[in-house]
């Protein structure tokens, strides 16, 4: 604890089925805690649902309210990954709407105090769920002044594992056994012949013991993050990586980190994005010529195509390139010899070097050694290239020989070597949480009258959130449908080596975020308004997307918003993702009027709206597999072209020929408004391979056209269709693939021939963001259209959910935000 004075704490955790909410205070002279009322209770599933008016009843039984607080309190796990999230999520939304510090604890800590507080003396084991079979375990000691730990930090462990350990110890008859881990695995406990179990009434953890927890600095980091008061720096603990992320550090052959304390994301597993694959006799006249122009020094003999080719087909090779939308632009290869990968050869472009694309090669071939079960990587490399041998040692290799004249007379080798798997160095350093923009909590500036008068001017000012999938993004829009400030914090590099959106990284990265995030709009938008920052007194509600999307990037933005609004007696608006992009061509279009058509087309949804009257939706037809968007990425990535797929396969095409390929226009000739792109795709993953074993280049651009034209004959017959059945005069597109410069253009060339108008949003637009959400929100608030703290995320929520039937209010001037 860092404060000086008496502090009155609402305490929070959601990692297990028990939802923890307590209210208490807190005296810095001796550290003991005074509860004033609880709301612990079992809530299997629903802890987003209940969290926050638990926290609100918990004050009320307490005789106090929001204004009351000195500061929030969450349980930051090990726990389950959602529940976890909601408690951060909603704790940082307190933490930002009260403006008053946030702090965070370990649930595993509050465990072990939850057992002292029920007069528990000695040795105690703690043993969480972990799922899969797997505990976090922890040893304490518990005396009458408080509890101890004995271990370093929050760790997984196999259940089997740890009965094992724990029976090894000399100690393990005087040991006392807690936790909801229990409740699946006593059995194997009393198997090992452990006999002190505790009353399952104290397994879980308490609010109560998570105060104590924090009071006594359970975990001994005194001046921390978590107990800095800043919330953008409160965390999930998760211990370990996403499943993803596990596979991708095995598939590169790195060293599993010792524990994933901070933020659970392999930030140095970023920038590998899908750009690397395996050369085949394709690539050896390009690789070639590249070899030929990076050993122009005269120290080194460049290898000829018939080398190239010798080798690719040699047992035990690994040969990889790396390009840049199909040009290569780097390549690497080593043979095994015995239990030693021999790298024999490395080239980077000279205009793509110092962009770490050796060292991802290398990273490569390592893996692939440590596959065929080398247990060494070794090189050599000339011994005045300084940059080659530091790139090198960077890795992990040291200098274990020197070869002399062995490239020509006075040109010594260093031979290099490493164990294999690499240890890398950002392997042993965690990603450091970025901290708010401003002192926290933040105080804003005095306002003048003028200022005062700009604010109710402007009001009301609604914030909007928006977290469906890999974008964290926030806006605000004012009373006149003016968007004020517009922020999106996006997760693509964090994608892009997985070649599509990984839930478990969104669901973290919008967490990680969120906080500065909001801090940032309120800054921009203050700013527009004449003043330093907005606070929240100045918003009049906020909205936030609850569906449809990823259920757990929806959880965050839902539970923060829920945390903001009752902390600053906000009313809280359910929007529609959407609804929100079909609003989106209010941008654009701010005179569009019903009835009309859209086509709603993006990584998730692909479908064909009759838009008869504001919030009368009729769903025409949808995809039955595929998205569009969706199908673009999966093309990309068995191409090796990288995430998202959409931009890199829309350049490429500019550059081909549409009907250079005959790929299949699926359902183009059903009858009816159903889509189909599976098929699409299947084909021209047939076509690489069939280029690919007939030994003959891939024309890139030509199979991209090809593809692009298939996929966009389809979407405009059947628009086409749909403009002739309704009557409607009127068309707009909406969604990430909106911004596809041919498929824009397909629909204004084809409709203007008819007299149809068609809108498309501004690119800004396009994809997702806080500003399509605010005009949904700020309709709804016109509307009177509000939702309870009861929200939940939607996942699978259709279109025309938390709707009504008032024209949305668009600003018909000039948007600041939509400026290049």
């Amino acid at each position: 604890m860092t404060q000086s004075n008496t502090q009155t704490i609402l305490a929070l955790d959601t990692s297990s089925d028990m939802l923890c909410c307590a209210v208490a205070r807190v005296a810095s002279a001796n550290d003991k805690v005074k509860l004033l009322s609880s709301g612990d209770h079992m809530c299997r599933r629903h802890a987003n649902e209940e969290l926050t008016s638990t926290a609100l009843a918990a004050l009320d039984d307490a005789g106090l309210s929001m204004a009351d607080v000195d500061g929030v309190l969450v349980g930051r796990g090990p726990g389950s990954f959602t529940g976890v999230r909601i408690g951060v999520a909603t704790a940082k939304g307190l933490s930002c709407g009260l403006s008053k510090p946030l702090y965070g604890a370990s649930t595993l800590d509050a465990t072990a105090w939850t057992a002292w507080l029920a007069g528990v003396r000695g040795i105690l084991a703690v043993v969480l769920d972990a799922m899969r079979g797997e505990v976090y375990p922890g040893i304490y000691e518990l005396d009458n002044q408080g509890v101890r730990r004995a271990f370093a930090s929050e760790t997984v462990q196999k259940i089997d594992a740890c009965v094992a350990e724990w029976a090894a110890r000399s100690d393990r008859d005087e040991l006392f056994l807690t936790g909801n881990g229990l409740v699946k695995y006593q059995d194997k406990f009393e198997a090992a012949d452990f006999w002190g179990f505790l009353r399952e009434s104290v397994w879980f953890p308490t609010a109560e013991a998570l105060v104590w927890a924090w009071a006594r600095d359970t975990a001994g980091r005194g001046e921390s993050p978590q107990n800095s008061g800043d919330p953008a720096l409160v965390l999930p603990v998760y211990t370990r990586l996403s499943d993803a992320e596990e596979n991708e550090r095995q598939r590169l052959g790195m060293a599993a980190p010792a524990s994933v304390e901070v933020t659970g994301v392999a930030d140095e597993l970023a920038n590998m994005h899908l750009q690397l694959r395996p050369m085949s006799v394709n690539d050896v006249e390009q690789v070639a010529a590249l070899e030929a122009a990076a050993f122009v020094d005269g120290v080194h003999t460049p290898w000829t195509r018939a080398m190239f080719e010798e080798e690719l087909a040699q047992p035990g090779s690994t040969w990889w390139v790396a390009h840049d939308m199909g040009t290569i632009v780097g390549f690497a290869g080593a043979m095994l010899a015995g239990d030693v990968l021999d790298v024999l050869d490395i080239a980077v472009d000279k205009d793509h070097r110092r962009q770490g694309i050796a060292r991802r090669l290398l990273q490569r071939l390592a893996y692939d050694g440590h596959v065929l079960g080398a247990q060494a990587i070794a090189l050599e490399v000339s011994a005045g290239n300084d940059a080659a041998r530091a790139l090198y040692e960077s890795l992990g290799l040291s200098v274990a020989g020197t070869r002399r004249n062995y490239y020509g007379r006075g040109n010594d080798a260093v031979v290099m070597r490493a164990d294999l798997p690499l240890v890398f160095a950002s392997d042993l350093a965690q990603p450091e949480p970025q901290a708010s923009i401003r002192p926290w909590p933040p105080v804003a500036a005095p306002r003048d009258a003028q200022a005062q008068e700009r604010l109710a001017a402007a009001a009301p000012l609604i914030l909007a959130i928006e977290s469906s999938c890999d974008e964290t993004a926030m806006a605000i829009i004012d009373g006149q449908g003016r968007i004020v400030s517009n922020v999106v914090a996006t997760q693509i590099d964090f994608h892009a080596r997985f070649g599509g959106v990984v839930p478990e990284i969104a669901s973290r990265k919008h967490t990680e975020a969120i906080v500065g995030v909001y801090e940032e709009t309120l800054a921009r938008a203050g700013q527009k308004l004449g003043v330093d920052t907005l606070v929240p007194t100045d918003l009049a509600a906020v909205g936030v997307t609850a569906g449809p999307g990823l259920v757990g990037a929806l959880v965050v933005g839902v539970a923060f918003a829920k945390g903001l609004c009752a902390a600053a007696d906000l009313p809280l608006i359910a929007v529609n993702h959407l609804e929100g992009h079909l609003l989106a061509n209010l941008f654009e279009t701010p005179d569009l009027e019903p009835p009309f058509v859209a086509s709603l087309v993006s990584g998730g949804n692909t479908m064909l709206v009759h838009v008869r009257d504001w919030g009368d939706y009729e769903l025409l037809g949808a995809t039955i597999d595929d998205a569009v968007g969706e199908a673009f990425d999966k093309v990309a990535k068995a191409l090796g072209l990288g995430y998202p797929g959409g931009p890199v396969i829309s350049k490429l095409s500019a550059k081909g020929n549409p009907r250079a390929i005959a790929f299949p226009r699926a359902m183009m000739h059903s009858g009816d408004y159903r889509f189909s792109l599976s098929g699409l795709k299947t084909a021209v993953i047939t076509y690489i391979q069939g280029e690919n074993k007939a030994g003959k280049p891939i024309n890139l651009p030509d199979l991209a056209a090809s593809f692009e034209a298939a996929v966009i004959d389809v979407q405009v017959s059947k628009a086409v269709r749909a403009i002739e059945e309704t009557g409607a005069d009127d068309f707009c597109v909406g969604g990430g693939v909106a911004a596809n410069p041919k498929l824009r253009e397909a629909y204004k060339v084809t409709f203007g021939k008819q007299g149809v108008r068609v809108t498309v949003p501004p690119f800004a637009a396009c994809g997702d963001n806080g500003a399509m959400i605010a005009l949904a929100a700020l309709r709804s608030y016109n509307a009177g259209l509000l939702s309870d703290l009861s929200l939940d995320a939607a996942p699978n929520a259709k279109l025309g959910t938390w709707t009504c039937d008032l024209a949305p209010t668009v600003w018909h001037g000039e948007q600041d935000w939509l400026k290049p």
